[in-house]
């Protein structure tokens, strides 16, 4: 079995994580520019300009890409492409003259997860939805208009998902709400804001989500009378992980075990104010510096001493960013620890 290839838990054809989710970097054009080598159509793109201020984007096959994109790090409701994404293809996507996404000779990154198209209907919950989901990559992209009410909605996966990302499409006063398990159903963070969990049984109504639904409560940020986008996360051994950890504020920082050599890791002290940060294994920057993009911020690059490691990943300083206080992370990698494959290397 090649790198990156790992057969699915009961068997089966073999998952390859890199054709399932992939960082990509890029340097702007200013006109027309088709970004490849992704090896999947992608369903969910991210994109950051690294060499300067600018807003992060996101798009997704289930709005369109040339329909709107979404500001992680603002609240903005969901505006116009114009001239953003123009088209997601076989092996990556095609940009347009968008400053934003393309600006000449600026650097960019992009990070890119493969769901399954347009989406399809799902009744599973009192709110009808429409997924679209790769189960076998625990990810699915849930569009749905909320109700102001406390409901359920399916998500598609199979699986109980460890991860959300919320956000409503119409309203701009309205941030992008994340459940994650690591702070169990009682509260939620803002991806676009530095600011600290807050709780309320108005989020998910204190339920934890399952195999096929989640929850919602009458909090119009992830679910007001509105049309709202939901990107989930189930946990995939040897390719994704999503948990939590408690830095010790030391430069020999907290070892924190994923399974696999890290291609993407984002993570927030939870019970504190500071910055959200991601690292990918694509931007310049080697074991320990390593450079930072801050979802709730249009800031350039930042270089973080951090370790990506074979299994894991490992802050190497004192920055309440990733090593002084208490975190949840996810995490997306190259290949499974303890496998037949090539072993695999720290940067």
């Amino acid at each position: 079995m090649s790198l990156n290839k790992r057969l699915i838990a009961g068997g089966g054809a073999p998952f390859v994580a890199s054709e399932n989710f992939k960082a990509v970097t890029y340097t702007g054009n200013g006109g027309s520019q088709a970004i490849t080598g992704l090896g999947f159509q992608p369903d969910f793109v991210w994109t950051k300009r690294r060499s300067g201020t600018d807003n992060h984007m996101a798009f997704d096959t289930v709005r369109g890409a040339s329909t709107s994109r979404l500001y992680p790090n603002l609240t903005n409701a969901a505006d116009g492409n114009f001239g953003c994404i123009n088209s997601f293809d076989t092996d990556g996507f095609t940009l347009g003259t968008n400053v934003g996404t393309n600006a000449n000779n600026e650097t960019f990154a992009s990070w890119n997860w493969k769901a399954n198209g347009a989406g399809s209907a799902n009744t599973d919950g009192s709110i009808n939805s429409t997924v679209s989901v790769n189960t076998s990559a625990g990810f699915s992209i849930v569009k749905f208009t909320g109700t102001g009410a406390n409901a359920t909605v399916g998500h598609g996966l199979g699986a109980v998902p460890k991860m959300m990302l919320f956000k409503n499409l119409e309203q701009g006063t309205e941030g992008w709400m994340v459940y994650h398990e690591g702070m169990g159903n009682t509260k939620k963070l803002n991806l676009d804001s530095n600011t600290g969990s807050s709780t309320s049984s108005t989020f998910w109504q204190d339920t934890t989500p399952t195999s096929s639904v989640f929850s919602v409560g009458s909090n119009h940020g992830m679910n007001g009378t509105d049309d709202m986008i939901a990107y989930c996360f189930a946990e995939k051994v040897g390719y994704s992980k999503f948990g939590k950890y408690s830095g010790n504020n030391n430069a020999d920082g907290t070892f924190v075990y994923t399974g696999f050599k890290p291609a993407f890791v984002m993570m927030k002290v939870h019970d504190g104010v500071s910055d959200w940060s991601i690292f990918d294994n694509k931007r310049l920057g080697y074991n320990t510096s390593n450079r930072n993009l801050k979802p709730n911020s249009t800031a350039a690059d930042e270089t973080i001493d951090i370790d990506l490691l074979s299994n894991g990943f490992k802050p190497r300083t004192t920055s309440d960013k990733v090593n002084n206080g208490n975190y949840i992370f996810m995490a997306f990698g190259q290949s499974l620890v303890g496998s037949n494959n090539v072993p695999c290397t720290a940067r």
